[in-house]
């Protein structure tokens, strides 16, 4: 907190506003631990909207989560009373902006845009306290370190996500293919899907299929058909209950996307492709303490044989780390 009369062990109470994306909304989740690990007292709510609160809702730490439906907006939704301490607008949108002015108490907010992120310049006006971070920084960092200079504390050791998954069953060793993504230029080809498919499975892996939507359908159908009868097509389900199935799994292969940065934040070995020379601002990093997740890229795309090697590699680091 930007008062010299806080101390780190006062009772503060936090209000996060980040709405969405899902990507966005899992690079905030490591501020809360963060957050706690400064302030242990700290009550924490988060302003998200409805299609993400379910996951905020898992985050360890999280006192409560405020659901905001930007696209079903009605006046007198925020009902909430509460005085916060803090205010903090992780997103640097007018949109955002706005709905922290909703709440009560200081609001915080970036001051500037960060390479490859949106942001908005009334954003920086609609706070009573914006401030300046890095220009070129990682998703993940920005959030951090926000939190840490508005609640006056210093960002320590790598990112926690504090993202719990509810125990189901053990399934078979089962790899899951997240091949969809909102943008078309950062798909992978399909034909290398289905040869990555064959070499997983020729190591005695079964292959899962999520999908958003019936244009990944029909593709999860058709990567599943070329690599019958070890392929599993899941059903649509929600993003709660995705997120379960994906914490059961063994490992992931996948595209830029939300579900790639939740495999992340489950800490399961994963591989995360880029088309694009921008997995420094998004994708799993070494010096977050990623040993066994890794960013991939290629122009125009990853070849499979790269995406094969890296995954070699960070399916032998992860056994290591077990027997560690």
């Amino acid at each position: 907190m930007r008062t010299s009369a806080r101390r780190p062990t006062d009772h503060v109470r936090v209000l996060i506003v980040k709405l969405s994306s899902l990507g966005d909304v899992v690079h905030t989740m490591p501020v809360v631990h963060d957050m706690r690990g400064a302030h242990p007292d700290a009550l924490i709510d988060w302003v998200v909207e409805p299609g993400f609160a379910p996951l905020v809702r898992r985050v360890r730490g999280i006192h409560g989560s405020i659901e905001c439906a930007l696209r079903r907006w009605r006046k007198r939704w925020w009902t909430s009373a509460e005085r916060y301490d803090a205010i903090i607008d992780f997103q640097g949108l007018t949109k955002s902006a706005l709905v922290a002015r909703l709440a009560r108490g200081p609001r915080y907010g970036l001051a500037n845009q960060t390479e490859g992120a949106s942001h908005e310049w009334p954003a920086r006006w609609l706070v009573h306290h914006p401030i300046e971070v890095e220009p070129r920084i990682h998703a993940l960092d920005r959030a951090r370190v926000l939190a840490a200079k508005v609640l006056g504390y210093e960002v320590q050791g790598p990112p926690v996500f504090g993202l719990r998954p509810h125990p189901l069953d053990t399934i078979e060793r089962t790899m899951v293919f997240v091949h969809g993504t909102s943008r078309d230029d950062k798909l992978w080809p399909e034909a290398h899907w289905i040869e990555l498919g064959r070499r997983i499975m020729g190591e005695g892996w079964r292959i899962a299929l999520p999908h958003a939507g019936a244009q990944e359908r029909v593709r999860a159908e058709r990567i599943a058909a070329a690599l019958a009868p070890a392929a599993d097509v899941w059903p649509a389900m929600s993003l709660d209950s995705l997120t379960d199935r994906m914490g059961a799994a063994h490992g992931v292969v996948g595209v830029d996307s939300g579900l790639s940065h939740i495999a992340v934040a489950l800490d399961l070995p994963h591989v995360q492709i880029y088309n694009f020379p921008t997995s420094w601002r998004t994708g799993p990093l070494a010096s977050h303490g990623h040993a066994y997740q890794v960013s991939i890229e290629g122009t125009p795309t990853p070849d499979v044989d790269t995406v094969w090697d890296a995954w070699c590699r960070v399916w032998t680091q992860s056994r290591e780390a077990v027997r560690a």
